[in-house]
């Protein structure tokens, strides 16, 4: 298996992450990746010829292997890690989406023209692809791991098992190679496959929760920008009618159909006026 072109594929998904995925993706080299390249592949090297079996029937020893190791811890966790790293590829496949997308968009409308503000940002269909991608690889986590469970026993390697699988002549006693080292080492890769689940459910839950809040700021802002609105449309002038005008308005403004039909209603109580009797005529008789 080329490790280093592996490396290499998965170098350009932590541009893309954030911080919990470059974090997941560290404990994958660090803790799986070199792990399984420095020091597994050697413990393990060739199993089945450490595991002696105390009788010389023909094919005993090998049956016996073949039923207490279907598949072999190392093959099992290299299948692991190719799986888990897939679903992080489908990132880096929207991403090159996108940018096949804005190239041709740039070259029928003009380089002014942009149809991303930024590939690799998550969102919209990028934002569901990453968080399908996360929930895949927790999955296949938990799958390999309970395997493994369900295969070795709560990940127990024993000193010695006995084989009664034909065609051994009867119940044999077969021992495996290095049994606590391989232990040790199973207990480390099954902690670090756990981490890395823990880490993936962090990751959703702040994606999720990052999400949710987004939202809730936008409706936020909306309904602020509906009340400025609203408060601009009551305070308008043309709509005021109680604002004070200026005098000099006052004075431009034609008076109103009310203020000129506007009827008497003052009763002439006090009589005539008398500048107005004595400017009448005398027309009593002498």
């Amino acid at each position: 298996m080329d490790w280093k072109t592996f490396q290499a594929l998965l170098s350009g998904v932590n541009k893309y992450s954030t911080a919990f995925g470059r974090v997941w993706l560290s404990v994958v080299f660090v803790f799986r990746v070199m792990v399984y390249v420095v020091a597994a592949e050697r413990v393990w090297g060739d199993e089945q010829k450490d595991f002696d079996c105390n009788t010389k029937q023909p094919g005993c020893a090998n049956v016996c292997y073949d039923h207490f190791f279907p598949i072999s811890h190392i093959r099992l966790w290299a299948l692991q890690l190719i799986f888990i790293t897939c679903p992080s590829f489908m990132v880096v496949m929207h991403v090159a989406y996108r940018d096949d997308r804005e190239r041709k968009h740039r070259a029928k409308f003009g380089d002014d023209s942009k149809l991303y503000n930024n590939t690799g940002k998550k969102h919209g269909g990028l934002w569901w692809t990453y968080l399908i991608s996360l929930f895949a690889k927790t999955g296949i986590e938990i799958a390999f791991l309970y395997i493994l469970h369900h295969i070795y026993d709560s990940f127990y390697l024993p000193r010695l098992v006995k084989c009664e699988v034909a065609p051994c002549p009867n119940q044999v006693d077969c021992y495996i190679g290095h049994p606590t080292e391989k232990k040790v080492f199973t207990y480390f890769m099954v902690g670090a496959s756990a981490l890395c689940i823990i880490l993936n459910i962090c990751e959703i839950i702040y994606l999720i929760s990052k999400r949710i809040a987004r939202i809730i700021n936008k409706f936020k802002r909306r309904n602020r920008n509906m009340a400025v609105h609203h408060d601009d449309y009551t305070n308008d002038n043309f709509n005021n009618y109680n604002m004070a005008l200026p005098k000099r308005d006052l004075e431009d403004k034609p008076p109103s159909f009310r203020n000129v039909c506007k009827p008497s209603y003052r009763l002439d109580v006090l009589g005539p006026d008398p500048k107005v009797r004595a400017s009448a005529p005398n027309l009593s008789l002498s």
